[in-house]
């Protein structure tokens, strides 16, 4: 598994390979511009003549030689596989050129499209596709009649035109909810990433304040009510749907196969509706991404309250020297070389003798790397904001206090010895556990387990299982109709209504 990943991720080996990377990627586009894409090393130096005299790549890369080192290259790295066919050469080295074709394996595909993807999105917000929420809410209403439409033809006739029919409109309405769902939450993930970089930023200029202020309150706002307005609703048809999964995937499931390994569209896995239901629905310990992005909203909010009260506040000086800083930058990049030297002595009180720095973690090897170019030394928000140097806070706390680690270990013992001793309480109540009487630590970690073991449940008639990854008991969750298990303890009794539960020990089941 290790060995494949590490493959797969050769596969971006060209985006930032040491050299020629302008010409892997000219290469890449040409392959990724057509569908089948055969050529040969003459026919991919053909189209880099015209790159070269463009400047999109440097000089003599559309030379033969050089053109077959890096489809070479790009072989081994996994990006472009070999193939051949017969040609009519009048030479042996025409023969060659001619012989050996490069075709783009399918991963290479999927790279080269995420990476012209990547270059051509733009540094700022994405606007949330809100208008889909209505949609899926839609098609998952649809689906459901669609679903009973198509059951029902199949009972009269499997093989009829109308059971076709009604399968193929089936697998549409799936194909098209799944991709509503997709660009939904892609772009939600980009929003809330673009905010989380803007808002956790140390300083702001009114303008961006006042900006982001209309983003958070007003277009926020709306993004959150739409979602929690239809994920009620959403959630209701996943559940309805839920009861009949089986049957939708049966439906779905193609009767030309084209193999185990081919990657089937979205939705005819019970894994993507799961997926698609975890998005609107929370489950015990598992938050689903409404919730997620609520809280996210909020911290937000927080994040530019807290901006907007730092530039706001009337005492000291300015919280930042933003546009100091900036204006100092355009007097360095508008001075030559020997001004800039010059204006850094002067702005910083740094002169070449007097230019002392802590002694670095380990040995470097730039030092012949421009200071520009260099790596970057972090500034304390009392320089950054007020120019002083001068220490702040308490007195660093001692580091070794050997006294608070005694008792932090002696109360780490205790709690792992009390943990031990119940479940071996619970390992030995295990086959009468229904007239054992448990102590208020067993109790803790039966309901510990228990709750694990729910979350495992889909459905009431599910089973669930979870076990101490330690001391290896295991709580098994069955559903039985019309019976209930009690459990007495030293604090009251719990009973688990229409449930049957098992406690399993160094592999030795107990049923209770």
């Amino acid at each position: 598994m290790v060995e494949a990943q590490q493959r797969r991720l050769k596969l971006y080996a060209y985006l930032d390979a040491r050299d020629h990377h302008r010409t892997y990627l000219a290469v890449m586009r040409l392959f990724t511009s057509t569908l089948l894409a055969d050529l040969s090393a003459g026919e991919v130096a053909g189209a880099l003549a015209g790159a070269e005299r463009e400047g999109r790549v440097e000089q003599g890369e559309s030379r033969i030689e050089n053109v077959i080192a890096r489809l070479r290259q790009l072989v081994e790295w996994g990006n472009l596989v070999q193939g051949r066919r017969e040609v009519v050469a009048a030479s042996i080295a025409e023969f060659q050129h001619g012989s050996v074709r490069y075709q783009v394996s399918k991963l290479a595909v999927r790279v080269q499209r995420d990476v012209d993807e990547l270059l051509r999105v733009p540094e700022g917000a994405r606007e949330v596709s809100r208008e889909l929420l209505p949609a899926v809410e839609r098609g998952l209403r649809q689906l459901g009649s669609s679903l009973s439409e198509a059951l029902l033809a199949e009972r009269h006739g499997p093989s009829s035109t109308g059971a076709r029919r009604a399968g193929e409109a089936l697998a549409e309405q799936v194909t098209t909810l799944f991709l509503q769902h997709a660009e939904l939450a892609a772009t939600v993930r980009d929003f809330y990433a673009y905010l989380g970089q803007v808002v956790t930023r140390n300083h702001l200029a009114p303008d961006e304040i006042s900006g982001f202020r209309n983003l958070l309150v007003e277009y926020i706002q709306r993004v959150v009510e739409d979602v929690l307005r239809h994920t009620p609703a959403i959630a209701d048809a996943l559940a309805g749907l839920a009861r009949a999964r089986v049957e939708l995937l049966r439906l779905l499931d193609p009767t030309d196969r084209l193999g185990g390994e081919v990657e089937r569209a979205r939705g005819r896995s019970a894994a993507d509706w799961q997926e698609l239901t975890d998005w609107f629905v929370d489950r015990p310990g598992r938050p689903s991404q409404v919730t997620a992005l609520r809280e996210a909203t909020a911290r937000a909010i927080g994040s530019l309250l807290a901006s907007v009260k730092r530039a706001t506040s009337g005492g000291g000086l300015l919280p930042g020297r933003r546009a100091e800083l900036l204006k100092l930058a355009a007097w360095f990049d508008a001075s030559a070389q020997a001004d800039a030297h010059e204006l850094y002595a002067a702005t910083f009180g740094l002169y070449s003798a007097r230019h002392l720095l802590p002694a670095p973690e380990h040995d470097g090897d730039d030092e012949r790397t421009p200071w520009r170019d260099g790596p970057m030394r972090d500034v304390t928000v009392s320089v950054r904001s007020r120019g002083d140097r001068g220490a702040r806070g308490r007195t660093s706390r001692i580091m070794d206090d050997p006294m608070t680690e005694q008792s932090l270990l002696a109360e780490a013992r205790e709690v792992d010895e009390r943990r031990a001793a119940a479940i071996n309480e619970l390992s030995g109540a295990a086959s009468s556990l229904a007239e054992t009487t448990l102590s208020q630590d067993a109790l803790g970690v039966l309901c510990e387990l228990l709750t694990m073991a729910m979350a495992q449940r889909e459905r009431a008639d599910d089973t669930g299982s979870a076990a101490d990854p330690v001391r290896g008991l295991r709580v098994t969750v069955r559903h039985a109709a019309g019976s209930a298990t009690r459990i007495t303890t030293s604090g009251g009794t719990l009973t688990l209504h229409d449930s049957t539960l098992a406690l399993d020990h160094e592999g030795q089941d107990a049923p209770s």
